[in-house]
């Protein structure tokens, strides 16, 4: 592959990547219009984005064993064709149950670009490099906040909250030539795997018998979902109790968003001399204690905005280290079941963020608190979920030294 070759695949690994963000991030100004629009509260459209991270969660597991089965272009162009059209779903919906529906939908057809690119991320370059090109990945993860919740709130406040999902449908079209011209096939179906749901389960049991990929994947999901209920709570936190426009919040999303750019740039470097493993252990510390004063802070109500905003910058930094190597560790152990370990890892990571997305919601009561508490229960739980690994990766690597 040549060097052009390998920043154009990158490149549309990562906008495939970007699916999910931009579908999130862009429609987060636009919540106090639907609210108004659809004469309902913040709290009830917040579910139309727990609604996107439950079809994603779920839609990754029935992707995973599809890409391996069929190869990884043909249940691209279906998921994406499912996303397209019901993103025009979401651009006419006239009721927040509509949009809660079409938003479900739309993400069962999104999620298989997460699936598609992990899975090719691991079909086309050596497992040695794997990390940092999830880096890579990372860092056109990380510039989608910085482009869409700001061009999600213009485009609300020039043309209404509905122009948001037709500028989506067609930044997927364009994905969809992209694909098609210029994104190697990878990996080629195979034949053998059945898709019967006996043989689907066995593939899922093989990777979920790894402890290596049990381990990262679990810490590394739910770890990486204290964003989602930032994602959730911050258009209510900055803009009904801070009194920003849809358009600043816009910039400050953006602002937040080089929390993850930079740390994400910075683990090229620290992985010539560091392990991933050590990398995500550090991180996972840093935001635990970060999370934990950022709690009490709010609780005592030492934060204006620009402290809010501050401390949760600090906060994010821990991310860009967090998903890359986690993503990396996790995938490593595998060549034929790629998809499905992509898949659940994927699956984990968004019903993670349903879930912490949804309390944020349960939880409402016109603080910051929910938003802030939730954020650290799950690096707390990560942590946990990763020292209590430690020992069950030693075991197995011992058994089969």
């Amino acid at each position: 592959m040549t060097r052009r070759q390998h920043f154009v695949v990158i490149l549309i690994l990562g906008a495939l990547s970007t699916i999910g963000p931009f579908s999130i991030d862009m429609y987060l100004p636009a919540f106090p219009a639907i609210a108004r629009d659809l004469h309902v509260s913040i709290a009830q459209v917040q579910l139309s984005l727990t609604s996107y991270f439950i079809g994603i969660a779920a839609g990754q597991l029935l992707y995973g064993p599809l890409i391996d089965r069929f190869g990884r272009k043909k249940p691209l162009y279906a998921g994406l064709l499912v996303y397209l059209l019901a993103t025009f779903g979401c651009a006419t919906a006239g009721s927040i149950e509509l949009l809660i529906g079409m938003r479900l939908l739309q993400a069962l057809g999104g999620c298989v670009g997460l699936v598609a690119a992990q899975a090719l991320v691991r079909d086309l370059f050596p497992v040695g490099k794997i990390a940092s090109v999830f880096s890579l990945l990372t860092l056109v993860i990380a510039v989608s906040p910085m482009i869409a919740p700001t061009l999600g709130g213009y485009a609300t406040v020039a043309f209404g909250w509905h122009a948001i999902f037709l500028i989506l449908a067609g930044i997927t079209v364009l994905m969809l030539l992209a694909i098609h011209y210029f994104l190697p096939n990878g990996r080629p179906a195979d034949a053998s795997l059945s898709l019967r749901p006996q043989a689907v389960m066995g593939s899922f049991l093989t990777v979920l018998r790894q402890p290596q990929f049990l381990t990262y994947a679990l810490a590394g999901g739910i770890a990486t979902s204290a964003p989602f209920a930032y994602i959730a709570g911050s258009p209510d936190v900055l803009m009904n109790i801070y009194h920003v426009s849809a358009q600043q919040y816009g910039w400050i999303f953006s602002f937040l968003a080089i929390a993850i750019i930079a740390p994400n740039q910075l683990n090229h470097l620290l992985l010539k001399r560091f392990t991933s493993a050590q990398l995500v252990y550090a991180a996972v510390v840093y935001q635990t204690i970060m999370g934990s004063l950022l709690v009490l802070g709010v609780w005592a109500g030492w934060f204006g905005a620009v402290g809010l905003i501050a401390m949760l910058f600090l906060f994010l930094c821990g991310q860009g280290l967090i998903a890359p190597n986690a993503s990396a560790l996790s995938m490593a152990p595998f060549e034929r079941h790629a998809g499905s370990a992509a898949a659940l890892m994927g699956s984990f990571r968004m019903a993670f963020g349903a879930v912490a997305s949804g309390t944020v919601s349960a939880l409402h009561n016109n603080t910051a608190l929910p938003m802030v508490g939730t954020m650290l229960a799950c690096v707390v739980a990560g942590l946990a979920i990763l020292l209590l690994g430690q020992s069950s990766i030693r075991r197995y690597s011992h058994q089969h030294a």
